[in-house]
């Protein structure tokens, strides 16, 4: 049984779906029911707990919300049961795109902290942005700006250093935190991600693969963490359901 699409909670109207979460719950010693169908407080609680017993593929903790996930359908039903573990792009510009992100991975600023730096200050001119200023989406912008040249394409990316501005201008396809959150099988390699912190400030990043309700990522201006304004091009992990704007596909 694939991974039906969308987050399976309290009120879920697909009685097999319930029945099925519920006797594989029961299989794992994991709650007790006397009638199937039903997804209410109890099966919830079972949920819950089958959460807290858990961790995910990358052994993080499950979130304990008594909801089903991708990621928590992973776990409870294994991995090759979400029916999407490998979104891959036939768009050639997306494909050779991750092939020139992954080419910087381990560029530093120079000197750290600075958001300075020869590569650096070449992903900011890209976007006709001065030395010194934010940096990560001028860096998505030159992976696809360099892939587009070798394959003598347009590149179809909004010419921004801002990383909601990219949101709000693009042409590309843009996906909802919402409708990613419902539905990870539309996310996939290739596609940019958008972060919205608030207060005009966001990062963004480029999608390496996809695994169930994760994305690999490779980001300019971040660190190990993961935070914005970092100091370097790195290889990340994030949730699908953490990334709060949305994902642009071109």
């Amino acid at each position: 049984m694939n991974y039906p699409g969308h987050i399976i909670k309290q009120g879920e109207p697909d009685q097999s779906l319930v029945t099925a979460i519920q006797k594989r719950l029961m299989e794992l010693g994991v709650g007790s029911f006397s009638t199937f169908g039903n997804y209410g407080p109890k099966t919830a609680a079972a949920v819950k707990l089958f959460q807290s017993l858990h961790r995910d593929q990358n052994g993080n903790p499950l979130e304990m919300d008594g909801k089903i996930g991708p990621i928590t359908w992973a776990v409870l039903f294994g991995l090759e049961e979400t029916g999407f573990n490998e979104n891959t792009s036939s768009n050639i510009l997306l494909v050779e795109a991750v092939k020139v992100a992954r080419s910087q991975i381990g560029i530093m600023e120079n000197p750290i902290g600075s958001n300075r730096g020869p590569e650096v200050d070449e992903y900011l001119r890209s976007v006709n942005c001065p030395p010194g200023n934010y940096w990560c989406a001028g860096f998505v912008y030159w992976c696809f700006d360099e892939a587009a040249e070798m394959l003598n394409l347009p590149n179809p990316l909004y010419r921004t250093a801002g990383c909601l501005s990219h949101w709000n201008n693009s042409r590309g396809k843009k996906i909802s935190a919402k409708t990613a959150m419902q539905n990870p099988a539309v996310v996939k390699t290739g596609q940019i991600f958008i972060v919205d912190h608030g207060r005009g400030m966001g990062h963004t990043g480029i999608i390496e693969r996809v695994d169930g309700g994760f994305i690999y990522t490779i980001e300019g201006n971040s660190n190990p963490h993961g935070d914005r304004n970092g100091i370097g091009v790195f290889q990340l992990t994030r949730k699908i359901n953490k990334i709060n704007k949305g994902f642009i596909e071109y």
